[in-house]
């Protein structure tokens, strides 16, 4: 049987990672009536997020059925692969951890399984660095932002990707609701995160040097802008140490990045204040059920 054939038959989407994105993911990858495959090495974790998905769904206008969501130990990763034409990677944002993940996929998945990455600032042509995959043309990266608030998704291949497996997530990401757009080259931080890199580390250079409070500059970014959340608001929604991270690949790949806004950054996530998911970030937060 042909790859693409094969692909056909296969109907589900399995999701490595329940968090605040792998979530998200669930929900959308089962709003046209296919089953999700959700896998977590934390019950919690999984059980929060299908309460996540269920609170997604009876607050969309979605006609469709859904499909079912399928929770799984990573014990069962390989069993939960095999009707999955499509599996998406949404561990921390660490390097050797996404590379360690990615030759587990490879070695685990159908050979006509679609690997993406929904890392949000290393590309998948970083992640593959040095690794010996058997199948390297179907890994892509697929990043999201806040869906299905957001429904942006970048997809961006690297020097090997298959471009027919471009075009196949392109259609499909557009069927479940989606707005994908094609990242042509390999660009550090996609089309959008690489704009949004620049805003908010000025604005935590800004925060750090005393120009303004978090507070003062959201409300002066919101004004101009006339946005409904400002810089540090956002980042409180993504969480502090996810882009304590972020921050520190962009300073340690490009070497011109000043030093300021990690370091405010730090002592915020050595507090434990990590934003909308702890309660505290630079703002608070009474209500943590949408963490």
């Amino acid at each position: 049987m042909c790859p693409a054939m094969a692909r056909t038959i296969r109907s589900a989407v399995a999701v490595l990672g329940a968090g605040s994105q792998g979530r998200r993911l669930a929900y959308m990858w089962s709003s046209r009536g296919k089953d999700v495959h959700l896998i977590d090495a934390a019950p919690r974790q999984l059980t929060a997020s299908v309460e996540a998905v269920q609170k997604f769904r009876a607050e969309s206008k979605a006609s469709d059925g859904f499909g079912t969501i399928r929770t799984h130990a990573p014990s069962a990763l390989a069993e939960a692969l095999q009707d999955s034409w499509l599996v998406v990677e949404c561990v921390p944002e660490r390097l050797s951890l996404k590379q360690q993940v990615m030759s587990e996929l490879d070695g685990l998945a159908p050979e006509d399984t679609i690997i993406a990455s929904n890392s949000s600032s290393y590309s998948c042509k970083e992640i593959l660095d040095g690794l010996e995959l058997r199948h390297s043309t179907r890994v892509l990266s697929a990043h999201t932002y806040w869906p299905p608030e957001t429904t942006v998704i970048e997809i961006m291949g690297h020097d090997n990707t298959d471009p027919s497996l471009v075009e196949v997530m392109m259609m499909r990401c557009a069927e479940h609701g989606f707005s994908p757009f094609h990242v042509r080259t390999d660009s550090m931080g996609y089309i959008y995160n690489r704009i949004w890199a620049a805003i908010k580390r000025e604005a935590l250079l800004a925060a750090s040097e005393g120009a303004g409070t978090p507070q003062e500059i959201d409300s002066i970014f919101r004004g101009v802008l006339q946005t409904a959340k400002g810089p540090f608001e956002l980042m409180d929604i993504v969480g502090l140490d996810v882009v304590l991270d972020i921050e520190q690949h962009y300073a340690a790949a490009r070497g011109d990045i000043p030093m300021q806004p990690q370091q405010y950054l730090s002592r915020f996530v050595q507090k434990g204040h990590l934003g909308v998911k702890s309660g505290q970030g630079f703002y608070t937060y009474s209500d943590l059920a949408s963490a």
